[in-house]
C-alpha cells in the first residue's frame, strides 16, 4: 500500500510487527545485545508511530547507527558505569553506547530513586543521540511519575542577535501521568523546526515559514535551500535561546560531556550529555487529590472555545497518540528512498529484508 505526502516523497506503509522484527534483526547484526536491540527498537517504533517521516526519527536512524558503529562512534554492549550516586541523583558514563540505551537506564534509575525520595535527577555523559525526548519522559509517566528528559545536540542555533551557530536544538520531553488515559506529553526542540523538515520542504519544492531559519548572513527567508547552512531560529525568539543555553549547561557542562561548538560534531565521538528527572506527584499531597486537580485544570483548558470550531483545543501529545493509534491499525510510513537504503544495508549485513 502506498500514498503520497508530497510531490516527490512516495511513502509505503508497513505493519508495526514487520518493522519491529526487522529493527531487532538489524541491530543484532550490528552487534547490539538483546537488551539493547529491544530498547532501541521500542524507541524507534515510538518515533515512527508519532512523527512525520521528514523528521528522520524512525528507521532512518539506522544509517547513522551503521556509520557510527563502523567508525567507533557507537559501541554496542558498551561498558556503561555509574560514576557518581546519592539518594536522589546519579551520573552514568555511557562509554559511547547507544543513546537510547543510556537514557533508558538513566530514567529507570531516576524512577527508582524518585519512588523513595520524591524527586531524582540522573545525568549521562559520553553518550550518543537519544532519539525522541518524549519517549524517555513517558517512561516515567508509565510508572505514575512526572518525567522530564533533555539533551544537548549539534550546534544549529545562533545566540539571539547573532547568525553564528553555537547551541543545539537541545530538545525537551515532559510527561505528566493521568489516571486511566494517556499522559500529557510535551516533546519539543528548542528551535522552531529542524534541518530534517527543512530538507523535506526543499525536496518538495515548497516554501518554509520564515520563522524557521536564517540564511548564513542572518537574513530571513522562506527558501529552505538558502537557509540550510544558516542558523535555526529558537522558539520564542530570545526565550528559546535562553532555554537552549541552560540545557547545554545542565546536560553538557555539568555532566562532563562536550557542549556548545564541540558536541555532536565528530561521528566517531559525539559525546552527548542527557539529563533525566522523575518526580512523584504524591510527594506533595495525596495522589487522588493531585489527579482530581489535574483533571479540573484539563477540563478548563479543553473547555476553552476554539477560534476555529473545526480545530478544538488539544493537549500536548494528543495528536501523537491519535497518530499512533491510526498507524498501528493502517501501517507505519517509510519513504521509498529510506527503504531502498535499508535494503542495501540489509544485504551487506545478511539480514532478512521484509520491506
Amino acid at each position: 500500500m502506498a500514498y503520497d505526502i508530497g510531490k516527490t516523497e512516495l511513502i509505503n506503509l508497513y505493519s508495526l510487527e514487520t518493522l519491529k522484527q526487522f529493527s531487532t534483526d538489524f541491530l543484532l547484526a550490528l552487534g547490539a545485545t538483546d537488551e539493547e536491540a529491544a530498547i532501541v527498537t521500542d524507541g524507534l517504533m515510538t518515533a515512527s508511530l508519532w512523527w512525520h517521516p521528514g523528521q528522520g526519527q524512525g528507521l532512518e536512524k539506522f544509517f547513522r547507527f551503521y556509520r557510527q558503529i563502523k567508525n567507533g562512534g557507537i559501541v554496542p554492549n558498551a561498558p556503561m558505569q555509574w560514576v557518581r550516586e546519592g539518594p536522589s541523583y546519579a551520573l552514568l558514563d555511557a562509554a559511547k553506547g547507544f543513546g537510547y540505551v543510556s537514557a533508558h537506564r538513566a530514567m529507570a534509575r531516576a524512577i527508582e530513586k524518585a519512588k523513595v525520595t520524591g524527586i531524582a535527577m540522573v545525568g549521562v555523559r559520553h553518550s550518543n543521540h537519544f532519539g525522541i525526548a518524549g519517549y524517555h519522559a513517558l517512561h516515567a509517566a508509565k510508572h505514575g511519575l512526572i518525567g522530564w528528559s533533555f539533551t544537548n545536540a549539534k550546534a544549529e542555533m545562533a545566540p539571539w542577535g547573532s547568525a553564528q551557530v553555537v547551541l543545539g536544538t537541545n530538545p525537551w520531553g515532559i510527561a505528566i501521568p493521568r489516571k486511566d488515559t494517556h499522559a500529557i506529553v510535551l516533546d519539543m526542540a528548542l528551535t522552531m523546526s529542524g534541518k530534517g523538515m527543512m530538507r523535506w520542504y526543499m525536496n518538495e519544492g515548497k516554501p518554509m515559514p520564515d520563522s524557521w531559519a536564517l540564511t548564513p548572513d542572518g537574513a530571513k527567508t522562506t527558501d529552505p535551500a538558502a537557509a540550510m547552512e544558516g542558523p535555526l531560529l529558537p522558539i520564542g525568539e530570545y526565550k528559546g535561546y535562553g532555554l537552549s543555553l541552560i540545557t547545554d549547561v545542565l546536560a553538557g557542562v555539568m555532566t562532563g560531556s562536550l557542549f556548545g561548538l564541540k558536541v555532536f560534531q565528530d561521528e566517531s565521538h559525539h559525546d552527548v550529555g542527557h539529563v533525566m528527572l522523575a518526580i512523584d506527584p504524591g510527594a506533595f499531597m495525596p495522589r487522588e487529590e493531585v489527579d482530581a486537580r489535574l483533571e479540573q485544570l484539563i477540563a478548563e483548558v479543553k473547555g476553552a472555545p476554539p477560534i476555529d470550531p473545526a480545530r478544538p483545543v488539544i493537549l500536548p501529545g494528543e495528536v501523537e497518540f491519535k497518530r499512533m493509534a491510526q498507524r498501528e491499525q493502517d501501517g507505519v510510513p517509510l519513504s521509498r528512498e529510506t527503504v531502498e537504503g535499508l535494503r542495501g544495508l540489509a544485504e551487506e549485513l545478511k539480514v532478512a529484508f521484509p520491506l
